[in-house]
């Protein structure tokens, strides 16, 4: 269980609480680079609790700006986005991308050049836009996770409004005990897909759970006896304060995918899906997205971001796929995992809880979440914002049983750990 005080800590993430002071600190997954166009719509998005508005203008740049006009505060979003900046449609009063004014349309005698609204740092990377919203002197350096940095043929990026507290869908992402569980076929070729029945990741005894604290987060192992001479072992990464890196699957040694979950506010949040192989393109043997129930147009609104399969259509279970081919009766691993998060409300109360050893990974990232909080309200520098990721990544494999499992993952998934 956790006190109703740290529960409040670690969700509550407007501007000026104790987390979302933190999450500034970092750079922000805010949109898909194909959202903005050059010169074309500006779109609205919620981050931390705040409304913004971004747009490319006219040389490419990126702006993320507060969505409501500093003159009479109606929405930019409304506005012409032209030669190089966002003009208001109320008044005529135009801002670059910095936030500055540069002309006002209403006004004889301007004094644009006092005039300046909220921006953010933005840098388009790995075909998303990051935004950063925190202090000047504590930007970290641009996001370099091995994703952001490979072909564009080498990678695939979705996302999805899940309508929940951005701890709760986190700590569903990292709770790995679950998904052999609830994501798990039934039988061989079920009518939905399913965690394979004759696969390592639900054969054997339930795992032998490791979790090695970092400087950004930690690495997680999940160890299960295969038999008498085997074992699968399962790292992925946790890092601070709302990415996981995780292996493709067994036979996929080149791949890893993982998740953002960034909170919009205390209520919802955007759950961030990548897929990439670091070798060569993605091919028939990458993850399909419709399995996970993040294709778009097929599971996700591609306007709206939102799934098809919600609370307002009970996610559309199906009871006799539940009796007969999956373990849940919903469509998509991720839908899943959306609808048992959904269901818990809002913002979760988890001093109702009772946690046990496999629950190490959540118990883990709340105390260094809460530990990352106390160093920014001391001053300090956020938890791994001064060291590139470039390297990280996930490993699986099964190996005889004599191996090192350790030895053999770690080396594979951070060539710089001690």
């Amino acid at each position: 269980m956790l006190s109703s005080d740290i529960n409040e800590l670690l969700t509550r993430v407007g501007p000026g609480t104790p987390m979302g002071n933190m999450m500034r600190r970092y750079w922000i997954p805010a949109l898909l680079s194909w959202e903005l166009e050059t010169d074309g719509d500006p779109v609205r998005t919620r981050l931390l609790g705040e409304d913004l508005i971004a747009f490319r203008d006219t040389s490419g740049r990126v702006g993320v700006l507060d969505e409501y006009c500093p003159h009479r505060l109606t929405s930019l979003w409304l506005g012409r986005n032209e030669h190089d900046g966002i003009r208001c449609v109320y008044h005529g009063w135009k801002f670059d991308v910095t936030g500055q004014c540069v002309d006002q349309m209403n006004e004889p005698n301007s004094f644009s050049e006092k005039v300046k609204t909220t921006s953010y740092p933005a840098v388009d990377r790995g075909g998303v836009i990051w935004v950063y919203m925190g202090p000047p002197e504590s930007q970290p350096i641009d996001p370099d996770f091995e994703w952001t940095q490979v072909p564009e043929s080498y990678r695939s990026v979705t996302k999805v409004i899940e309508d929940c507290n951005w701890l709760q869908a986190l700590e569903g992402g990292i709770d790995t005990s679950h998904a052999p569980v609830m994501h798990r076929a039934l039988r061989e070729n079920p009518a939905h897909p399913g965690i394979p029945v004759g696969g390592p990741f639900v054969k054997g005894d339930a795992p032998d759970l490791h979790v090695e604290v970092t400087d950004y987060g930690y690495r997680y192992f999940g160890v299960r006896k295969l038999g008498d001479d085997e074992q699968y072992v399962r790292g992925y990464h946790y890092v601070i304060p709302w990415t996981q890196i995780r292996p493709g699957g067994p036979g996929r040694d080149s791949q890893t995918n993982g998740h953002y979950w960034v909170p919009i506010d205390d209520g919802h949040c955007i759950v961030w899906n990548f897929y990439y192989d670091y070798d060569h393109p993605l091919s028939e043997n990458a993850p399909d997205a419709q399995d996970t129930g993040n294709t778009f147009g097929v599971d996700v609104d591609i306007k709206t971001f939102r799934s098809f399969r919600n609370r307002s259509n009970d996610w559309l279970i199906d009871r006799q796929v539940q009796r007969t081919d999956t373990f849940t009766g919903i469509l998509g691993v991720n839908t899943q995992d959306r609808a048992a998060q959904e269901l818990m409300g809002p913002i979760v109360d988890r001093s109702r809880e009772h946690l046990g050893p496999a629950d190490k990974a959540i118990i883990t990232a709340r105390q260094l979440l809460q530990k990352g909080v106390n160093a920014v309200m001391d001053g300090g520098h956020a938890p791994g914002t001064q060291r590139s990721l470039g390297n990280l990544r996930s490993a699986d494999a099964v190996l005889p049983l004599t191996t090192d499992w350790h030895d053999e993952l770690v080396s594979r998934m951070d060539p710089d750990a001690n």
